[in-house]
């Protein structure tokens, strides 16, 4: 039996009424994610160059969310080099991590899945809605107008001390 922690396989070659159980988060994947505030999102066009960004995220059951925002950029957010990636090959992973200089604290959840742009609708709507519950800074901001990229879970892993750590 698989525990907290352990790498997780795709959910395709599994069967059975307990499939859907390695697809979820663990409560302790879930919870690690909660209390993180940045995420790496990883892209790759065509040829298979890779990109990685750092993004503001949330997850709603299997989908975690990214939207494009007011923040300066060197190109319209139409334009950003992770949407045109998504476009020509919307296999992602997007990394959550935690440094500390105790070693004993470091831990990560990888999440894979297929990457979808959100232009409109009623998903796109409550993705802002979610993301922005998640950071007040974008309360203040213009987003309804910026594409949301949804991105399908589909496989989980994760390594390290992923339990919650508090100030002191």
């Amino acid at each position: 039996m698989l525990q907290p922690g352990d790498c997780r396989a795709d959910l395709r070659p599994i069967t059975g009424r307990d499939a859907w159980r390695f697809l979820m988060l663990s409560n302790v994947e879930r919870r690690f994610l909660a209390h993180q505030r940045i995420a790496h999102l990883a892209t790759a066009d065509r040829r298979a160059v890779p990109h990685v960004v750092p993004v503001c995220f949330a997850i709603l059951k299997r989908t975690l969310y990214i939207t494009i925002d007011d923040k300066p950029k060197r190109v319209s957010g139409t334009a950003l080099k992770r949407l045109r990636n998504i476009t020509e090959n919307p296999a992602v992973a997007v990394v959550v991590d935690r440094y500390d200089e105790d070693w004993t604290r470091l831990g990560w959840v990888m999440l894979r899945g297929r990457a979808e742009i959100l232009s409109e609708g009623t998903e796109h709507r409550d993705a802002q809605a979610l993301l922005r519950s998640r950071y007040p800074q974008l309360t203040t901001m213009q987003i309804a107008k910026y594409p949301v990229i949804a991105v399908r879970i589909e496989r989980v892993t994760s390594w390290g001390n992923l339990s919650v750590v508090t100030a002191t």
